[in-house]
This record gives C-alpha cells, sequence and structure tokens, in this order.
C-alpha cells in the first residue's frame, strides 16, 4: 500500500485554517512565496488525498496549483463537481481510507499526500500517516479549524528535524508511530 505523508502550515496555536476557512493570513508574510521545502516534497509524492473542504477551497483559488493526481475522498460531493478543464487530474471517490490505499496501490502509487484537517485527523486514527511535517507560522489565531482532534489513543511521534526560518517560520518533521 501507499504511504501517507503531511505537510501542512499550522498557526502557533494550531489552527489551519480561521472558523469561516479562510486562509489568507498564511499569505501575509514578506516571504510567504519562499519554497519552505514544498516542491522537494511535492516531487517525492505520486499524487494528493484531499477532503472535500480543501477541494472546495482549491477550486477558489481560480489557477489549480497541482500537476500530480488528486483524489477527493468525499461521502457527498457528486463527480461532476469536478470543473472538466480538471478532469484529467481529479477524482472523487467516496471509500474508506485503506480501501482507497489498496485502489491507489493498484494504480502505482508508493506515498501519497494527504492534506486537509478533518481528513488528516481520520487517516491518523485510522493508523495510516506515515510522518509528518508542519511549519508553524508565527500569528496565534485564538480559533479556527484545528490541525488535529480527538484521538482514540496517543499518537507516538519521533522528531527528525527541525528548521527555523528568518520569517520566524518552524517547520519541524515527524515519524508517525514511533517514540524517541
Amino acid at each position: 500500500m501507499p504511504t501517507c505523508h503531511v505537510y501542512i502550515a499550522a498557526s502557533l496555536d494550531g489552527f489551519i485554517a480561521r472558523p469561516d476557512g479562510d486562509i489568507e493570513w498564511l499569505h501575509q508574510w514578506p516571504d510567504a512565496g519562499h519554497d519552505y521545502g514544498y516542491s522537494a516534497f511535492m516531487r517525492s509524492v505520486d499524487g494528493m488525498i484531499i477532503g472535500r473542504g480543501t477541494f472546495e477551497k482549491v477550486l477558489a483559488f481560480g489557477r489549480w496549483p497541482y500537476d500530480k493526481p488528486v483524489v477527493v475522498l468525499s461521502r457527498t460531493l457528486d463527480p461532476d463537481a469536478i470543473p472538466p478543464d480538471r478532469a484529467d487530474r481529479v477524482r472523487i471517490v467516496n471509500l474508506p481510507p485503506e480501501d482507497l490505499l489498496e485502489r491507489l496501490a493498484a494504480d502505482g502509487w508508493n506515498r501519497a499526500y494527504v492534506d486537509g484537517g478533518r481528513l488528516i485527523q481520520s487517516f491518523l486514527r485510522a493508523g495510516l500517516i506515515a510522518d509528518i511535517t508542519i511549519t508553524h507560522i508565527p500569528i496565534l489565531l485564538g480559533a479556527g479549524r484545528p490541525l488535529f482532534g480527538a484521538l482514540p489513543q496517543d499518537v507516538g511521534l519521533t522528531h527528525i528535524q527541525t528548521t527555523s526560518y528568518p520569517s520566524g517560520f518552524v517547520q519541524s518533521h515527524y515519524v508517525v508511530g514511533r517514540m524517541g
């Protein structure tokens, strides 16, 4: 089965978006255009698995930002929600995460980028996330959509590396499922 990897930004208080889903606060920094390892990460994955909320947010950007295949995991979206100009790169499926990964393995995927707060949480609960790279942005939102939610048990993490940037961004990489 493909391994699943997270690469995400969060406020210092752990939110990935404001309560209404707004993420403009991510783009207000002087060097917000800096790559922070994102291109290398994207080269390392075969495609993305995103949730409905992330898909709808990305559609609002206007320009489609991904050149990799994207799978939208949703119980409610109709496949007709995919704009015709993206139909060759996006598919909507309603499968449990494990079944989706089996299908992606059959398609030749080895590494998947999992993005979207609730989706990341569900993959963590299922024990399907291999590693997490979090870039903490030096802002306190006070409220919003949390990166992590309730878990049935502790999830051990092994710290691999932390990099701090002149912008104040602090990026940490963890392997999931090990401690120490």
